[in-house]
């Protein structure tokens, strides 16, 4: 019984496409090595590009370096482009050779690097095993990482991306104003009684919003323009229906703060849809003690305001959950 380790290794037709383009490409350079230079990683990221595709990995062929004309001129690369992933170098290594060259421009940005055999006839490859990193231009083709553990790298790598944007995205919804918490008298840092912030001017918009219980929950946050004259504060005020419906009616309101008469002039009150669009505007004129936006939500649905004086903008993000 033998104790050698039998690695697996991957061997498959190069399309005629890429054969085609490698050919042109070659032809088109001013001296014969970098013709064959370029051939070779033309050869050897598509054969990698096709696997990997089949093996349910995206790639972006068009993003890579190696399919850069200008790249492709002044340095020896073979990269190719893994959406979310990074780029993975496909060095390609000729029939008997006993070590892969990684040129020093490849020796860093690089998620790994694979080991592409082109056969002779330009005609079939061979994916021989790979590295996560070099130190050295010229690596052992006995060192090689077998092929099935790249699979295995590359979807630990996936599984960790997702759960960086998983972790991005929990932090993004963690800065929403979730409404319907509202309901349950559960409200973010910043958002106050509208009597602490405005006194006894704050009008009361609900008349015109539909409660099936003529309740209504109204908070307000101090909005800093960021200017350096006090007067260019204002406070941002949403008022919504206190009982739970799947669709609910909102007003968005901007007024002075408590020792200002008037709004500054070229205030601007938008509603943005979850996109980031524009929806809906107001603006101030001369002398406007408020100005208001109305609107419905689905339950579920996000929106932003933005309350824009000039060059400064401030933006609130909400949900309807």
């Amino acid at each position: 019984m033998s104790n050698k380790t039998v690695f697996l290794t991957f061997t498959g037709p190069i399309s005629p496409g890429a054969r085609r383009l490698a050919e042109q490409l070659c032809k088109q350079q001013a001296t014969p090595e970098k013709g064959e230079q370029l051939r070779l990683n033309t050869l050897s990221v598509s054969f990698v590009n096709s696997y990997l595709q089949y093996m349910g990995f995206e790639t972006d062929l068009e993003a890579s370096d190696s399919c850069n004309p200008v790249q492709q001129l002044l340095m020896d690369i073979a990269d190719l482009d893994l959406k979310n992933l990074g780029k993975l170098e496909c060095r390609p290594v000729l029939e008997g050779e006993q070590f892969v060259y990684v040129p020093p421009e490849a020796q860093s940005n690089r998620i790994g690097y694979v080991a592409v055999q082109i056969s002779k006839s330009f005609r079939e490859a061979k994916l021989l095993g790979f590295f996560t990193q070099v130190k050295t231009d010229f690596l052992a083709i006995s060192q090689l990482q077998p092929l099935e553990n790249l699979l295995e790298y590359l979807e630990e790598l996936t599984r960790a991306n997702q759960a960086e944007l998983s972790d991005k995205l929990l932090t993004q919804n963690n800065k929403l104003v979730k409404l319907k918490q509202w309901l349950e008298n559960i409200f973010e840092a910043g958002w106050q009684e509208i009597e602490t912030l405005l006194g006894t001017q704050g009008a009361n918009p609900a008349w015109s919003l539909r409660s099936a219980n003529g309740t209504f929950i109204t908070r307000g946050k101090l909005i800093d323009l960021g200017k350096q004259m006090s007067d260019q504060a204002v406070v941002l005020v949403v008022t919504l229906p206190a009982d739970n419906e799947q669709e609910m009616d909102i007003i968005v309101e901007v007024h002075p703060t408590s020792g200002q008469n008037y709004l500054p002039q070229n205030l601007h009150l938008i509603v943005l849809d979850f996109e980031g669009a524009s929806v809906m505007e107001a603006q101030t004129r001369n002398t406007n003690k408020n100005i208001q936006l109305q609107f419905s939500c689905e339950v579920g649905e996000r929106f932003s305001v933005k309350v824009a004086l000039g060059d400064v903008r401030v933006i609130e993000d909400f949900v309807i959950c």
